[in-house]
């Protein structure tokens, strides 16, 4: 991998957002990070990378690397998660059911797991660099209860949608089924899994959903930061197991995060970029 100070310094016209209007996470920009070393850049960037060498060699890499974009372009796909006055990123509305959703034309992705699984963590480490975005967290499981639509400029929605599992809406299914069906704007569905537990019963029936609605759809494996590297690779080698042998509309490769330490936010901002058409990479490629 490529030194990121050397990378911004043999690309001197790249603008790297700055925010000054609120207090912003350290790490919140590429930026931010040169001043840790090689290794921990590595690790923030790819944080599969950390576990490879408690791999067993016989275990194929491949699908867990098949989205390797270069740093240049983690640095345009981090842009648009600035917002300025040509390029407003904010909330914008809430809906209950299907008929309140709102008519929008640009790509729209969607993020849904269990109860406390972290979406609304998530959703808020994306916007870290606009961090006026009121993105509501709670400790509290089962704290969304709409579907909450984030507009990023033109270029695409991010959609926050209600847990499932423990304290979930008792018309999760007639609210979440019905969106994720019919919605012709869906380019890509993040379905979250606790990676310090794996995937639990239901998750499975969330994943059989999304199998059913034949529309691609990614897995995203949280808090990767509250276990040890024996518990997160054995959870990791299991759900690629189901996605290897149970699916078919599930991108192969997992998206690991870290909503606390910023592990792997980088590259999902560029991924959610990749598959809404708005920026144009050069190599997605390990």
């Amino acid at each position: 991998m490529f030194c990121l100070r050397r990378c911004l310094r043999l690309q001197p016209r790249t603008q790297v957002c700055s925010v000054s209007r609120q207090r912003v996470h350290k790490l919140a920009s590429l930026q931010k990070a040169t001043a840790l070393s090689p290794k921990k850049v590595q690790s923030l960037l790819y944080p599969f990378s950390d576990l490879e060498a408690y791999l067993d060699r016989s275990v194929d890499r491949t699908p867990f690397q098949l989205f390797h974009p270069s740093l240049e372009d983690m640095v345009k796909a981090e842009k648009l998660f600035c917002s300025s006055p040509s390029h407003k990123i904010d909330y914008f509305t809430s809906a209950e059911r299907l008929d309140h959703v709102p008519a929008l034309k640009q790509p729209e992705v969607c993020f849904i797991g269990r109860s406390n699984v972290g979406k609304s963590s998530l959703i808020k480490g994306l916007f870290s660099l606009t961090p006026e975005v009121e993105v509501r967290v709670s400790k509290t499981p089962g704290h969304t209860k709409k579907m909450n639509f984030f507009k990023v400029g033109k270029a695409f929605t991010i959609v926050d949608m209600p847990g499932y599992g423990h304290k979930a809406p008792q018309d999760f299914v007639d609210m979440v089924e019905p969106y994720l069906y019919t919605r012709k704007n869906l380019v890509r569905t993040f379905l979250l899994v606790d990676g310090s537990v794996g995937l639990q019963k239901a998750d499975l029936i969330a994943l059989e959903m999304c199998e059913e609605i034949r529309r691609p759809y990614v897995l995203v494996v949280t808090k990767i930061d509250k276990c040890g590297h024996g518990t997160l690779l054995t959870n990791l080698m299991k759900l690629q197991n189901v996605v290897k042998t149970a699916t078919t509309s599930c991108f192969p490769q997992p998206f690991l995060v870290s909503s606390l330490n910023f592990w792997g936010i980088y590259l999902l901002r560029c991924f959610i970029t990749h598959v809404t058409g708005s920026i144009s990479l050069k190599d997605t490629s390990h």
